[in-house]
């Protein structure tokens, strides 16, 4: 792969590593802190599975923002039911206008929210079908929306498999939906880079980020890996940092890393150390056989099975990580800023 201009002077990051005494926390009491946006004000916005979001103010003071108190999530008889019935906020976007667009990974729909929560349908159905687990969504600078559906399986716990291969990527554009791109191994997060020419894409069950060049009319081609053709490990969260460091993490093994322009990938933050659990997944999940007991037998002690990562604080420095099983965020510092986000 051709290196950028970036890549050439000395990397940031060469040589950064986090360990468990750098690690601070933001919130209390969250459930399901799957997704996370960053003001500029310092204000945080986390999905919340009791069917909305948990408003975190600078000041620390936090605020539960959904139409309705959801329970499901806490009163579930198990965990894995926990994980795959009722509304499940998973990833977000700030809206034109501020609202928060919400891709509901247990209703399987995009919905936009105020910031008062008063909650409508965007998008329910695409071709006449519905649209099947809504992972994440992004918006870009022409204010266009893109979605991933990670598979049409309703519990997508039963959809940890190298074997299926359905999630795709489509474009939400004056008022219409369509597919972009399919045949992914479990489609997760997406980011485009900071010109919008290249769309980044999370396949978890391919253990692999996958970019597409961006055509002018929303299009995608020239699909190709971007750094390791296996991370040994599966990929939930990416974001940029203005480097042109991609971040990610690894859920379930529970590790923060970072591929460099170049395709190199750094590990920066490692919860699971080879752990008995972590491998007994992955030797499962290569047999086809890993059940959800492998997965939740997983996950570290800083916030079990990290998802998100997101930059913040006034200078964008702030790393902050999503989890699907945490109570409250873990942050640190990193050493170059993120790449800004797409604002209202």
């Amino acid at each position: 792969m051709r290196s950028s201009d970036a890549s050439r002077s000395q990397n940031p990051i060469d040589g950064f590593t986090v360990e468990r005494g750098d690690i601070a926390y933001v919130g209390q009491d969250l459930q399901r802190p799957e997704c996370i946006l960053a003001e500029r004000d310092g204000s945080l916005w986390a999905a919340d599975a009791r069917g909305g979001v948990m408003h975190i103010r600078p000041d620390g003071t936090q605020r539960l923002i959904t139409q309705r108190a959801e329970t499901g999530f806490a009163e579930a008889a198990d965990e894995e039911t926990r994980f795959v019935t009722g509304t499940l906020p998973n990833g977000l976007a700030f809206a034109r206008n501020g609202d928060i667009i919400i891709s509901n990974f247990g209703t399987d729909r995009l919905e936009v929210m105020t910031r008062v929560g008063e909650t409508r349908i965007l998008v329910d159905t695409i071709d006449g079908e519905p649209i099947g687990k809504v992972n994440f969504v992004l918006r870009d600078s022409q204010d266009r929306l893109w979605l991933t559906v990670s598979t049409r399986i309703k519990n997508w716990m039963r959809a940890i498999s190298p074997a299926i291969v359905d999630g795709f990527i489509a474009l939400y554009d004056q008022g219409r939906l369509r597919i972009v791109a399919d045949g992914f191994h479990f489609t997760n997060e997406i980011r485009l880079d900071a010109r919008e020419e290249w769309l980044y894409a999370v396949e978890t069950c391919g253990r692999r980020v996958t970019r597409l060049r961006v055509l002018p009319d929303g299009g995608l081609a020239d699909r190709e890996v971007f750094g390791p053709a296996d991370h040994g490990a599966f990929i939930d969260g990416i974001a940029f940092d203005a480097h042109g460091n991609l971040w990610g993490t690894h859920v379930m093994t529970d590790r923060v890393f970072a591929i460099t322009p170049d395709g190199e990938l750094r590990i920066i933050l490692d919860d699971d150390r080879n752990s008995a659990a972590g491998r007994a997944l992955m030797e499962a999940f290569a047999r086809d056989e890993a059940t959800p007991q492998h997965m939740l037998a997983c996950g570290g002690t800083i916030a079990p099975w990290f998802a998100s990562v997101t930059f913040g604080g006034p200078d964008l420095r702030t790393v902050y990580v999503g989890s699907l099983r945490g109570s409250r965020i873990p942050c640190f510092r990193s050493p170059v800023a993120g790449l800004p986000m797409v604002h209202w």
